[in-house]
């Protein structure tokens, strides 16, 4: 019996602990399937993301911006598909090797070469928008980690032409200035997305998981632009800039039935594909034809006796006795004064004579003016000037443009006066271009624009013109046309002149006001006006020569010397490039 104890012990010990590790291994395969449940039930959405992350590799392909065409539709800004240059560092073998040889290739510090290629990231560009030539030759080294990637590049075919009205975009193809900033959503379109499964080294998996969204283009803009009257004010610009040796030149060209700005030049200007730090600090990308104002002066005339003749206190024939020079504030007249202390003089002196207000309009008499002004009254003339939209923004579709001002306030003794004659104002070229076209079209004001139809996806729509406001009665509107046409026929503008048609207009010289210092210069803003054909007006055309210095006295750089010689070479270029019939 004694013998059997110790042998029931042990095959009880060996039970124990048989079943412990028994014990042991359920407890181990109860807690791995737990894990496996979490891993795989419970938490299968984390690790999925996680698993994509390291795995599945997200990209972005850009739309196709949309082209935008002048009214003929031909191209004016276009996206051309180029190559830029990246680095995935976790391919590189020999990051300072690499950075030798492409810092000279592609003309980038080797410092901030090395820095991008020693980053801790799967991608870093390296250039952008690169030549075919340069692309080539890096794909031709055939060097680990650096790939091309292509992408689109805006190209502006016509360099300067139409730059201050398309504006640019920058390098990540986002607009930034004029049309291509004002209408940047419509433009842009849907960026596209390539989903791929990639290798720890980034390498593509071969049958591994691909999924492609496609981009969706932007629209494309059809502009009111004309390329062929674009480029004869433009051409104009340059030539007026060079002969007058002025500072810049402005060029607007507006069709009064609609006004559509048919031709909008500013020189000197940029090339919006190559555009340089020099353009950026000199201002040339700024479009100074919206976003720039100035005193009008003569050109003014015409609304101060529109307004008079509108509200019946003048008629064309009405007479004026005119002295060379009249006081407003008495005894400025003593001496050298000027007019915005109160002396208006008449551009040169002469005898005291009577003036019907058709002579006042023909020679820009300045007294004669100031006295229609007077008659008109101040509160007449401060509500015409808003009429014709003095003193506000247009409208127009363009980003930042400038509202002007009308600085007529009560107590002021001289601003009335300064203000019938073109002074105590500030415009814009395109807001006389709206003033002129008001006048041509009838005395109805619409409001300027740019762009007249889009077309993406479900077609071209067409924009239409907002409903006019009358200004002026339609007879007011014609009879300030036949004085403008006696201007241009045996007054001031005289060179405004075009071989077969009728042209009316008006010329206008002003002593330059930097609004900055809040003083005038010696230097003068010269500018002509006008329209034509005078009984039915196809076309308004501004002109403005900032600071003019050719010849040596203020004669040879009047309105009429220097802005009125352009105007009418661009009138019968754009006349004849509309088929407009000759009407002289």
């Amino acid at each position: 019996m004694a013998t059997n104890k110790p042998r029931r012990l042990v095959k009880q010990s060996t039970d124990v602990r048989l079943l412990s590790i028994a014990l042991i291994f359920v407890g181990c395969w109860v807690f791995i399937g737990y894990q496996l449940y979490q891993v795989q039930v419970v938490d299968a959405a984390v690790y999925r993301e996680a698993a994509d992350r390291q795995l599945i590799r997200v990209e972005e392909t850009a739309a196709v911006r949309g082209t935008i065409f002048d009214r003929q539709n031909r191209e004016l800004a276009i996206t051309s598909q180029s190559r830029s240059i990246y680095a995935d560092p976790r391919q590189i073998d020999d990051p300072a090797g690499t950075a030798s040889v492409l810092s000279k290739l592609l003309d980038i510090d080797i410092h901030a070469l090395r820095d991008k290629l020693y980053s801790d990231t799967t991608f870093q560009f390296l250039a952008r928008q690169v030549d075919t030539d340069t692309a080539a030759q890096v794909e031709d080294l055939e060097l680990p980690g650096i790939h091309l990637l292509p992408e689109p590049k805006r190209v502006y075919p016509y360099g300067p032409l139409a730059a201050h009205v398309v504006g640019f975009v920058n390098i990540d193809s986002e607009g930034i200035e004029g049309v291509e900033a004002e209408y940047d959503d419509l433009l842009t379109g849907i960026p596209g997305r390539v989903l791929a499964e990639r290798a720890a080294r980034g390498q593509l998996i071969p049958q591994g998981r691909t999924e492609i969204e496609p981009a969706v283009a932007g629209a494309d803009l059809v502009l009111a632009i004309d390329r062929e009257i674009q480029f004869m004010a433009y051409r104009e610009c340059v030539e007026t800039l060079a002969v007058a040796q002025a500072e810049r030149c402005i060029a607007v060209a507006m069709d009064p039935a609609t006004f559509e700005v048919l031709a909008m030049a500013v020189a000197p200007a940029f090339d919006p594909t190559t555009r340089t730090q020099d353009d950026i600090e000199s201002g040339r990308l700024v479009n100074m034809a919206i976003r720039s104002v100035y005193e009008p002066g003569s050109t003014q005339k015409a609304v101060t006796v529109a307004a008079a003749l509108n509200e019946g206190v003048v008629a064309w024939d009405t007479q004026y006795l005119v002295q060379d020079e009249f006081e407003v504030v008495e005894g400025t007249c003593d001496g050298d004064g000027e007019q915005e202390f109160g002396c208006y003089r008449d551009f040169s002196p002469h005898e005291p004579m009577v003036m019907t207000v058709r002579d006042c309009v023909r020679l820009s008499s300045n007294v004669c003016m100031v006295k229609i002004g007077r008659d008109l009254g101040v509160d007449n003339l401060r509500s015409y000037l808003e009429a014709f939209g003095y003193g506000q923004v247009t409208g127009i579709d363009y980003p930042g443009e400038a509202g002007g001002a009308v600085n007529l306030p009560h107590g002021c003794p001289t601003c009335p006066a300064s203000a019938s004659i073109g002074y105590s104002l500030s415009v814009t070229a395109l807001q006389m271009a709206s003033v002129y076209s008001t006048i041509a079209n009838g005395g109805v004001r619409l409001g300027p624009r740019l762009m007249i139809g889009w077309a993406d996806g479900d077609g071209l729509q067409e924009t239409e013109p907002a409903p006019g406001t009358r200004v002026i009665t339609e007879d007011t509107a014609r009879t300030v046309r036949l004085l403008l046409k006696s201007v241009v026929d045996s007054g001031t503008g005289t060179n405004a002149a075009v071989p077969g048609y009728t042209v009316a207009g008006k010329t206008g010289t002003t002593r330059r006001f930097d609004f900055d210092v809040g003083a005038y210069t010696a230097d003068y803003v010269s500018s002509f006006v006008g329209m034509a054909p005078v009984d039915d007006p196809r076309l308004v055309i501004v002109v403005v020569v900032d600071s003019p210095q050719v010849g040596s006295t203020v004669a040879e750089r009047t309105g009429g010397a220097v802005a009125a010689p352009a105007f009418s070479r661009i009138m019968e270029a754009s006349l004849h490039q509309m088929g407009v019939r000759p009407d002289a």
